[in-house]
Parts: structure tokens; sequence; C-alpha cells
């Protein structure tokens, strides 16, 4: 903790850093609505996205409180955990660095490969909504502290 004009304030870099740890982040493009888009990630795919309102992040901006519903995915072989996160909620952005992005999907838990994670941008891509999907490295990631849950 450092203090700040008689305030503690709490120190989240290291947190931030063990969080993101073996992650791998997507940004999406698709204007629809989140559980359109994990049905469609569920069926054209074959997994199983599923709402967890245990990890929906909420922010507080404005004296207003914002929720970005998480759907949650483990893989039943692996140490993988995969997260699509809304990147929007009632005209606030979870990373408002990246207003052009509709979802965020972090793989977090098993090492993901730079091979494994292009075939998966391209499953994503061959949705019909889906317009753009693109690496979102963790420096690039301004409010990283906003992904945790």
């Amino acid at each position: 903790m450092a203090e700040k004009g008689g305030k503690l304030i709490l120190e989240t870099k290291d947190l931030t850093d063990a969080f993101f740890a073996d992650t791998r982040l997507v940004g999406i493009m698709a204007p629809v609505k989140d559980y359109q888009f994990c049905w469609h990630l569920n069926s054209n795919i074959g997994l199983s996205f599923r709402l967890n309102n245990e990890i929906e992040i909420k922010l507080v901006k404005k004296n207003r409180s914002y929720y970005f519903s998480v759907y949650e995915y483990n893989e039943p072989t692996k140490f993988l955990s995969h997260y699509v996160y809304n990147n929007q909620f009632d005209g606030e952005y979870l990373l408002p660095e990246f207003k052009h992005l509709d979802f965020l999907w972090l793989m977090k838990g098993d090492a993901v490969g730079d091979e494994a994670l292009k075939e998966t941008m391209q499953t994503i891509k061959s949705i019909n909504s889906v317009q753009l999907v693109i690496e979102l490295t963790a420096e690039k990631i301004k409010n990283k502290e906003h992904l945790i849950f």
C-alpha cells in the first residue's frame, strides 16, 4: 500500500501481473448481444460457455454502477479456462481504450501457444456476426485491473 494525500492506496500491480501470467487475450468486434455471441461459440465451435454471475465485473463511474457480464468455459482435459467479457454496458466500457471491441476473450491457466491462439482466432472469425478478431497484449491494455475478478 502507498500513501497519497493522507489516503492509503492499494497497489494492484503485483496482483495484476500475477493474474495475467500465462494468459492470452483476444479482442472481438461482433455487434450482437453477449448471449447470442456465446450461443454461436457453443453451437458452431462446440464449446460450452455459461454466464457466471459470481465473476461479473462491477465498475463504479460518476456515482453509478456498471455491470459487465463474464461467460466462462473450462476445458475438461486441461487446466485452461476461457472467459468472454462483455466490453460494453449502458454506454460505458470495461476497457475504454478499446471502445470498438464488443467482447474480450481471455484464456488463462495452461499456456496457449501461438499456433493454438491463431487457430482459435480463425475459428472465431468464421462466425457470421464477427467483424474483427485481434490479439491484445498486456502492454496495450491501460485498464488491466478491470479484467480481474
